[in-house]
């Protein structure tokens, strides 16, 4: 009985006594993996998980810092005044519970002296249970040696984490999940918000526009890019490089590699077609099309530059050395034009333009603006912290009349111009290598620590860090806790995880180019709440520097879309709701006609209003229970979906019943007058079949169109939800979910922007987590499945409107499961046929399939996300 002294000294909150009350069900596996935000109590409740076990354990944590707060929570918490000695932080002397970190682990890995003796030493040592904090800090080698123990000794394996890493390779997230099991258990934020754990808060999107400067590269960029490819579809001795292409000239002996990589070939086709070449209909047989189909071919465009080069310059080359002085001289044109970097292709300018936008110094007075606003709300309780990627410390030494050239986002340069439009002696920097606080606070120093004055301004304190770094942080984050300072510049590195400061009232993520794990870790420091103002709220401010050649805003605001996918908060809809992702902040469909001044100043408005937030997050708690799943198929067009819509049902009433009415009155005696011996002669039924046919030539082309684009576009939520229907109903009967059918609630609905949303409800959070990620995969465009749904009727093929679907991973690795989902989609979805695709017939439709959904392949089409209700 290690930890028999154990035992918890306070009452736990509600939703940590349902998450132990599951406990056992749970662990029955051998696994428990658990998600739970910051303020959770997570590492209590790991304490807790390990006491239950009570086996001896190794606790394995990214940082010394949070390693050492687990035995701090372990004494404050569970002894009661008393003293726990049986612990260590050496892995190579451990003690019934040892705390250590993931590279200590891969260290001692690497020393012993073969496998055998590392898995002899935890079973000589009895170490049972392996606890996994922040378990997506998880390396590829910290991640070997962790599962290669877990499968020779079948330890315990409890995994905590805030942030599973779902943005990361496929790979890497299969060897996640391999290593810490499927989730378990799911700790909520609006259950955090309820018991006063997490604060109310809100997301607010703050735009800037590009300096002239920043401009001008940005059009330089695009000009290039575009001059160069207009070169190249002008460019004759490139044209007929494509043509004597081997995929082209010997299409028979490379079938193999075609269906290996089918878009290389589509590219070769669509540049073709771009500069004028007659095309050869064999090919498009070889695509899965028929002899008498109608082929649209899609407009060669820069995505398509992109895959066609990639591929001759990088993927295929090998096979192409008979022409590599032309595609050395396309590579260096592409080089001069950066955009060719780490032998990837890039013309939408992803790295160059992000770069360039990601630390504008637009960002610069987006900061000053927003903390004017909040010091003028919160005054003297302002907590603010900003937070930058890089520190710049090469501005250090700027004088002060030369402020405000200064050109780059960092550290340095925020708390410059801060330091000009807010009270100085409450701003500071707290940085690894660069610590600034007013002269006013130098009586606040321990003597050991030393300092001396700003050059550029000596009403500041340079404090020198050296081997007293710990104790500085302490220092300045103590009295920023105080309210001695309100505004506290640095960087993610520093202020990550296992820095607290409950008080942060005000997040700034200035320039915050890492993964949504990091940004969700530094978004949860301001969400806490702080028992010493119970009313705090946070308000969490991300900077978007706007692309003004891209009418959807660029890279920055695509890359803070993926961010959101890993926060749940409440909408600024009048229909409050609580929901993961970016939609819930209502941001506009495109940028082109967008007024930032008016959006800026209405949510610094906005932004003042805390006690309506915190209104606002009670009413939306009272509406739900719980988090559902739910997935969102993105309308897919470029006008806004109400007024397309109304279009696409004018088109039907304009040909459909106008042109009708113009047959019947000019049209129809006419043909009478003209045909009235075939009425005679040959009787009623041949003259109404001639009547139709002429009537169909002569008026049906336009109204076919428009019946065809309203049926395309009309049907398309009631078609998700019957194919959700199926899916549940082959889950329910293979297994996959075990929850009663009849109990499980299916929704489907279409947003006001046009998009389809479907959830689920009363179903485990790993059940719904399998039936979301499933049907995920059927609606997004085709990739490479095992079979292919190809649903059809008399009906859609004379109307040209064959629908293609993946079947689900789950049901394609076997041949019965697959025959089953295809008996649920038959009776719900309606008349379909499933094709295998390693089969020649199988893969060529799979290729046509990939061309009909090859217009989506760009953009992203669905976005999973949870919803309370």
């Amino acid at each position: 009985m290690p930890f028999k002294e154990l035992k918890f000294c306070y009452n736990w909150r509600s939703y940590q006594e349902q998450f132990l009350a599951d406990f056992q069900s749970h662990i029955q596996d051998n696994h428990l993996h658990v998600i739970a935000p910051p303020g959770s109590g997570k590492t209590i409740l790991g304490i807790e998980l390990m006491r239950r076990v009570n086996k001896r354990a190794l606790v394995l944590c990214p940082t010394l810092t949070i390693r050492n707060q687990w035995q701090d929570r372990l004494q404050t918490f569970f002894m009661n005044g008393c003293y726990f000695e049986a612990f260590s932080f050496d892995i190579a002397n451990p003690s019934n519970v040892t705390f250590s970190t993931y590279q200590s682990l891969h260290s001692f890995y690497k020393k012993c002296a073969s496998k055998e003796e590392y898995f002899n030493f935890f079973q000589e040592n009895n170490i049972e249970v392996l606890i996994l904090d922040e378990c997506h800090h998880l390396k590829s080698e910290w991640w070997k040696c962790l599962y290669e123990l877990k499968e020779k000794h079948q330890q315990t394996i409890v995994a905590l984490t805030a942030t599973p890493p779902y943005d990361s390779e496929a790979l890497e997230v299969h060897k996640y999940f391999k290593l810490c099991g499927e989730i378990d258990d799911e700790i909520v934020v609006p259950d955090l918000v309820k018991e006063g754990d997490l604060c109310p808060h809100q997301d607010y999107v703050y735009f800037s526009e590009p300096e002239q400067k920043e401009i001008d590269f940005i059009l330089d960029y695009r000009m290039k890019i575009a001059s160069f490819f207009d070169a190249m579809s002008t460019n004759e001795a490139f044209i007929n490089f494509v043509n004597e292409h081997r995929f082209l000239k010997e299409t028979d002996k490379n079938l193999t590699a075609i269906y290996a990589n089918p878009e290389y070939l589509s590219s070769l086709l669509i540049f073709l077609n771009h500069c004028g070449t007659k095309l050869s209909k064999n090919y498009f047989l070889l695509l899965g099309f028929k002899k008498a189909e109608k082929i649209e071919i899609p407009a060669f465009d820069l995505p398509w530059a992109q895959i066609l080069l990639q591929n001759l310059l990088i993927n295929d080359r090998k096979n192409l050395e008979a022409y590599e002085s032309l595609l050395e001289k396309t590579e260096q044109e592409i080089r001069k034009i950066h955009a060719f970097e780490n032998n990837t292709v890039d013309f939408v300018g992803t790295k160059t333009l992000y770069r360039s936008l990601a630390n504008s110094i637009s960002k610069l007075e987006s900061i000053i603006s927003i903390l004017k606003s909040e010091n003028a709300t919160l005054k003297s309780d302002l907590r603010a912290v900003v937070l930058t990627d890089y520190i710049k410390k090469e501005f250090l030494d700027v004088p002060e009349a030369e402020i405000h050239s200064i050109n780059r986002l960092g550290v340095i340069p925020i708390f410059y111009r801060l330091k000009g439009e807010l009270p100085k002696n409450k701003i500071a920097v707290l940085s690894g290598s660069n610590v600034i606080i007013h002269k006013s606070l130098q009586n606040s120093l321990s003597e050991n620590i030393s300092f001396s004055t700003l050059k550029t301004d000596e009403e500041y304190i340079v404090l020198n860090a050296g081997n007293t770094s710990d104790k500085i942080v302490r220092t300045i984050t103590q009295l920023f806790e105080e309210g001695k300072i309100t505004i506290l510049i640095g960087t993610k590195s520093l202020l990550g995880e296992g820095w607290d400061a409950p008080s942060i009232n005000t997040l700034i993520l200035a320039s915050f180019v890492g993964s949504f794990v990091s940004s969700n870790q530094m978004r949860g420091r301001a969400i806490r709440t702080s028992k010493d103002n119970p009313d705090k709220t946070g308000n969490i401010w991300h900077l978007v520097c706007l692309d003004p050649t891209d009418s959807k805003g660029g890279k920055d605001i695509e890359t803070l879309k993926r961010r959101f996918d890993s926060y749940v908060g409440i909408s600024n809809d009048e229909k409050v709701y609580i929901e993961s992702g970016i939609d819930r902040l209502n941001l506009p469909f495109e940028y082109n006609a967008f007024n930032l001044e008016e959006f800026n100043r209405n949510t610094l408005l906005q932004s003042g209003q805390r006690d309506q937030m915190k209104e606002r997050w009670n009413n939306a708690i009272r509406l739900g229970s719980s988090l559902s799943r739910e997935i969102k198929q993105y309308y897919p067009g470029d006008k806004p979906f109400q007024k397309e819509k109304e279009q696409k049902f004018k088109d039907v009433v304009k040909y459909s019943v106008v042109e009708l009415t113009v047959s019947l009155s000019l049209f129809l005696p006419q043909f009478l007058l003209k045909n009235l011996n075939i009425l005679l002669t040959k009787g009623i039924l041949t003259f109404v079949y001639s009547l139709l046919t002429a009537l169909g030539l002569t008026f049906g082309i336009k109204s076919y169109k428009a019946v065809k684009a309203y049926i395309q576009f009309g049907f398309l939520h009631k078609d998700i939800l019957k194919i959700s229907q199926a899916l549940l109903a082959s889950m329910c009967e293979t297994g996959f979910i075990n929850t009663p059918e009849k109990t499980i609630v299916l929704n489907s609905s279409v947003n006001p922007k046009g998009d389809v949303i479907v959830s689920i409800k009363g179903v485990s959070d790993f059940e719904s987590g399998l039936f979301i990620k499933a049907l995920e995969q059927i609606l997004e465009p085709i990739q490479n499945p095992r079979y292919l749904i190809v649903k059809t009727n008399w009906f859609r093929k004379n109307f040209e409107i064959e629908n293609y679907y993946s079947v689900p991973d789950i049901f394609g690795d076997k041949k019965k499961n697959c025959q089953l989902f295809e008996k649920h989609w038959q009776e719900k979805v309606g008349e379909s046929r499933f094709y295998f695709t390693r089969h020649l017939k199988g893969r060529r439709l799979l290729l046509k399939a990939r061309m009909f959904h090859i217009s989506n392949t760009f953009k992203e089409t669905t976005k999973k996300a949870v919803i309370w209700n």
